[in-house]
Protein backbone atom coordinates (compact mmCIF):
# COMPACT_ATOMS: atom_id res chain seq x y z
CA UNK A 1 0.00 0.00 0.00
CA UNK A 2 1.17 3.54 -1.01
CA UNK A 3 1.19 6.45 1.20
CA UNK A 4 -1.47 8.97 0.88
CA UNK A 5 -0.17 12.34 0.22
CA UNK A 6 -1.94 15.05 0.41
CA UNK A 7 -0.49 18.27 0.16
CA UNK A 8 -1.12 22.09 0.69
CA UNK A 9 0.86 24.94 0.15
CA UNK A 10 2.78 25.20 2.88
CA UNK A 11 4.23 21.73 1.42
CA UNK A 12 2.74 19.94 4.22
CA UNK A 13 1.76 16.27 3.64
CA UNK A 14 -0.85 14.22 5.94
CA UNK A 15 -0.69 10.40 6.43
CA UNK A 16 -3.43 8.66 8.13
CA UNK A 17 -1.63 5.05 9.90
CA UNK A 18 -5.83 4.19 10.13
CA UNK A 19 -5.36 3.76 6.06
CA UNK A 20 -1.51 3.49 5.31
CA UNK A 21 0.74 1.12 6.51
CA UNK A 22 4.16 1.79 8.06
CA UNK A 23 5.92 0.48 5.73
CA UNK A 24 4.30 3.27 3.25
CA UNK A 25 4.94 6.09 5.93
CA UNK A 26 8.63 5.57 6.28
CA UNK A 27 8.93 4.62 1.62
CA UNK A 28 7.67 8.35 2.04
CA UNK A 29 10.01 10.01 4.22
CA UNK A 30 13.20 8.10 3.02
CA UNK A 31 12.40 9.87 -0.35
CA UNK A 32 10.59 12.79 0.81
CA UNK A 33 7.95 15.03 -1.74
CA UNK A 34 7.14 17.33 1.33
CA UNK A 35 9.12 19.62 3.83
CA UNK A 36 6.55 18.72 6.64
CA UNK A 37 4.68 15.25 7.53
CA UNK A 38 1.75 15.31 9.88
CA UNK A 39 1.38 11.65 10.91
CA UNK A 40 -2.29 10.12 12.32
CA UNK A 41 -3.31 7.46 14.03
CA UNK A 42 -0.46 6.12 14.90
CA UNK A 43 -2.12 3.89 17.52
CA UNK A 44 1.40 2.06 19.31
CA UNK A 45 2.76 1.27 15.44
CA UNK A 46 6.56 -0.18 15.53
CA UNK A 47 9.25 1.65 14.06
CA UNK A 48 7.28 5.15 13.23
CA UNK A 49 9.36 7.39 10.73
CA UNK A 50 12.60 5.34 11.15
CA UNK A 51 15.65 5.92 9.05
CA UNK A 52 14.63 9.67 8.16
CA UNK A 53 17.64 11.02 6.11
CA UNK A 54 16.19 14.52 5.17
CA UNK A 55 15.81 17.60 6.85
CA UNK A 56 12.20 17.83 6.86
CA UNK A 57 9.73 17.76 10.31
CA UNK A 58 7.35 14.79 10.81
CA UNK A 59 4.73 15.18 13.66
CA UNK A 60 3.39 11.91 14.80
CA UNK A 61 0.13 12.63 16.33
CA UNK A 62 -0.59 9.87 18.85
CA UNK A 63 1.58 7.50 20.64
CA UNK A 64 4.14 4.79 19.29
CA UNK A 65 5.50 1.64 20.22
CA UNK A 66 9.04 0.73 19.56
CA UNK A 67 11.76 2.54 17.97
CA UNK A 68 10.18 5.28 16.82
CA UNK A 69 12.75 7.70 15.00
CA UNK A 70 15.02 5.17 15.08
CA UNK A 71 18.19 5.79 12.99
CA UNK A 72 17.18 9.79 12.34
CA UNK A 73 19.78 11.65 10.23
CA UNK A 74 19.03 14.91 10.11
CA UNK A 75 14.74 15.11 10.63
CA UNK A 76 13.07 16.76 13.14
CA UNK A 77 10.71 14.65 14.34
CA UNK A 78 8.23 15.52 17.20
CA UNK A 79 5.72 12.78 18.81
CA UNK A 80 3.09 14.46 20.13
CA UNK A 81 2.08 11.10 22.74
CA UNK A 82 4.51 8.58 24.29
CA UNK A 83 6.63 6.06 23.07
CA UNK A 84 7.81 2.70 23.31
CA UNK A 85 11.27 1.54 23.74
CA UNK A 86 14.17 2.52 22.09
CA UNK A 87 12.84 5.95 20.59
CA UNK A 88 15.40 7.81 18.59
CA UNK A 89 17.78 4.46 18.94
CA UNK A 90 20.79 4.77 17.07
CA UNK A 91 20.12 8.33 16.17
CA UNK A 92 23.12 10.51 14.00
CA UNK A 93 21.61 13.73 13.61
CA UNK A 94 18.72 15.98 14.18
CA UNK A 95 15.85 16.87 16.67
CA UNK A 96 13.74 13.81 18.35
CA UNK A 97 10.85 15.27 20.84
CA UNK A 98 8.57 13.29 22.64
CA UNK A 99 5.94 15.24 24.07
CA UNK A 100 4.73 12.77 26.87
CA UNK A 101 7.12 9.72 28.48
CA UNK A 102 9.08 7.31 26.56
CA UNK A 103 9.94 3.51 27.96
CA UNK A 104 13.32 1.68 28.29
CA UNK A 105 16.55 2.52 26.04
CA UNK A 106 15.47 5.95 24.51
CA UNK A 107 18.93 7.34 22.42
CA UNK A 108 20.35 3.92 22.95
CA UNK A 109 23.41 3.58 20.92
CA UNK A 110 22.87 7.68 19.14
CA UNK A 111 25.82 9.00 18.24
CA UNK A 112 24.45 12.55 17.78
CA UNK A 113 21.49 14.59 17.66
CA UNK A 114 19.23 15.90 20.30
CA UNK A 115 16.60 14.17 22.12
CA UNK A 116 14.16 15.22 23.89
CA UNK A 117 11.59 13.62 26.33
CA UNK A 118 9.45 15.96 28.11
CA UNK A 119 8.02 13.60 30.55
CA UNK A 120 9.87 10.59 31.88
CA UNK A 121 11.97 7.99 30.74
CA UNK A 122 12.21 4.66 31.93
CA UNK A 123 15.57 2.30 32.39
CA UNK A 124 18.30 2.24 30.52
CA UNK A 125 17.91 6.35 28.75
CA UNK A 126 21.12 7.01 27.20
CA UNK A 127 22.41 3.22 27.33
CA UNK A 128 25.47 3.20 25.37
CA UNK A 129 24.98 6.66 23.66
CA UNK A 130 28.16 8.07 21.51
CA UNK A 131 27.85 11.48 20.91
CA UNK A 132 23.70 12.21 21.65
CA UNK A 133 22.62 15.06 23.73
CA UNK A 134 19.33 13.85 25.57
CA UNK A 135 17.36 16.53 27.88
CA UNK A 136 14.67 14.66 30.20
CA UNK A 137 11.87 17.04 31.69
CA UNK A 138 11.12 14.60 34.48
CA UNK A 139 12.64 11.30 35.89
CA UNK A 140 14.80 8.28 34.42
CA UNK A 141 15.42 5.23 35.20
CA UNK A 142 17.60 2.58 36.67
CA UNK A 143 20.86 1.90 34.61
CA UNK A 144 20.43 4.79 32.78
CA UNK A 145 23.29 5.82 30.66
CA UNK A 146 24.99 2.05 31.38
CA UNK A 147 28.33 2.41 29.18
CA UNK A 148 27.52 5.92 28.04
CA UNK A 149 30.76 6.84 25.52
CA UNK A 150 30.14 10.27 24.76
CA UNK A 151 27.16 13.12 24.58
CA UNK A 152 25.13 14.77 27.62
CA UNK A 153 22.73 13.29 29.58
CA UNK A 154 20.44 16.22 31.69
CA UNK A 155 17.78 15.36 33.67
CA UNK A 156 15.33 17.65 34.95
CA UNK A 157 13.66 15.33 37.62
CA UNK A 158 15.25 12.36 39.79
CA UNK A 159 17.50 9.51 38.53
CA UNK A 160 17.25 6.05 39.33
CA UNK A 161 19.81 3.04 40.53
CA UNK A 162 23.15 2.66 39.10
CA UNK A 163 23.22 5.85 36.99
CA UNK A 164 26.21 6.09 34.69
CA UNK A 165 26.95 2.55 35.17
CA UNK A 166 30.70 1.54 33.29
CA UNK A 167 30.59 5.35 31.75
CA UNK A 168 32.77 6.41 29.74
CA UNK A 169 33.58 10.26 28.88
CA UNK A 170 29.68 11.32 28.71
CA UNK A 171 28.43 13.92 31.21
CA UNK A 172 25.38 13.46 33.29
CA UNK A 173 23.39 16.94 34.42
CA UNK A 174 20.45 15.70 37.27
CA UNK A 175 18.66 18.43 39.36
CA UNK A 176 16.92 15.94 41.78
CA UNK A 177 18.26 13.00 43.57
CA UNK A 178 20.30 10.09 42.63
CA UNK A 179 19.34 6.61 43.34
CA UNK A 180 22.91 5.14 43.07
CA UNK A 181 25.53 5.52 41.24
CA UNK A 182 26.91 2.36 38.94
CA UNK A 183 30.78 1.51 38.70
CA UNK A 184 33.28 4.31 38.53
CA UNK A 185 30.62 6.53 38.13
CA UNK A 186 31.53 9.78 40.59
CA UNK A 187 30.03 13.46 41.17
CA UNK A 188 32.50 16.00 39.92
CA UNK A 189 32.64 19.84 40.09
CA UNK A 190 30.11 21.93 38.10
CA UNK A 191 32.39 24.11 36.78
CA UNK A 192 31.43 28.30 34.82
CA UNK A 193 31.84 25.88 31.50
CA UNK A 194 29.53 23.24 32.43
CA UNK A 195 26.97 25.62 33.73
CA UNK A 196 27.05 27.19 29.97
CA UNK A 197 26.61 24.07 28.18
CA UNK A 198 24.23 23.22 30.60
CA UNK A 199 22.06 26.65 30.00
CA UNK A 200 22.39 25.81 26.05
CA UNK A 201 21.10 22.46 26.60
CA UNK A 202 18.18 23.57 28.34
CA UNK A 203 17.07 26.16 25.88
CA UNK A 204 17.88 23.45 22.83
CA UNK A 205 15.17 21.70 24.21
CA UNK A 206 13.01 24.52 25.68
CA UNK A 207 12.95 23.74 29.21
CA UNK A 208 12.89 25.92 31.84
CA UNK A 209 15.29 24.89 34.80
CA UNK A 210 17.98 26.80 36.55
CA UNK A 211 21.30 25.24 35.73
CA UNK A 212 22.61 26.02 39.26
CA UNK A 213 20.26 23.54 40.36
CA UNK A 214 22.58 20.57 39.05
CA UNK A 215 24.74 18.60 40.03
CA UNK A 216 27.34 16.82 37.36
CA UNK A 217 28.52 13.55 37.22
CA UNK A 218 30.75 11.35 35.17
CA UNK A 219 33.94 8.65 34.91
CA UNK A 220 36.39 8.40 37.50
CA UNK A 221 38.35 6.95 34.86
CA UNK A 222 39.51 3.88 37.02
CA UNK A 223 38.44 1.31 34.59
CA UNK A 224 40.07 2.01 31.87
CA UNK A 225 43.14 0.49 32.22
CA UNK A 226 44.00 -3.57 33.26
CA UNK A 227 45.13 -3.50 36.79
CA UNK A 228 47.46 -6.87 37.09
CA UNK A 229 46.45 -7.03 41.21
CA UNK A 230 42.57 -7.66 40.12
CA UNK A 231 41.62 -11.43 40.29
CA UNK A 232 39.99 -12.05 36.84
Amino acid sequence: MTATVEPTAQTCAVIDLATTSVRALNAELHAPTAHHYEVLHPQGAHAVAAGVQADIAVDVHGHVGYYAAGMNDGGRITVHGNAGTGVAENMMSGVVRVTGDASQSAGATAHGGLLVVEGSASMRCGISMKGVDIVVGADIGPMSAFMAQAGRLVVCGDAGASLGDSIYEARIYVRGSVGSLGADCVEKEVRPEHRTELAELLDAAGIDADPADFRRYGSARRLYHFTSGNDY
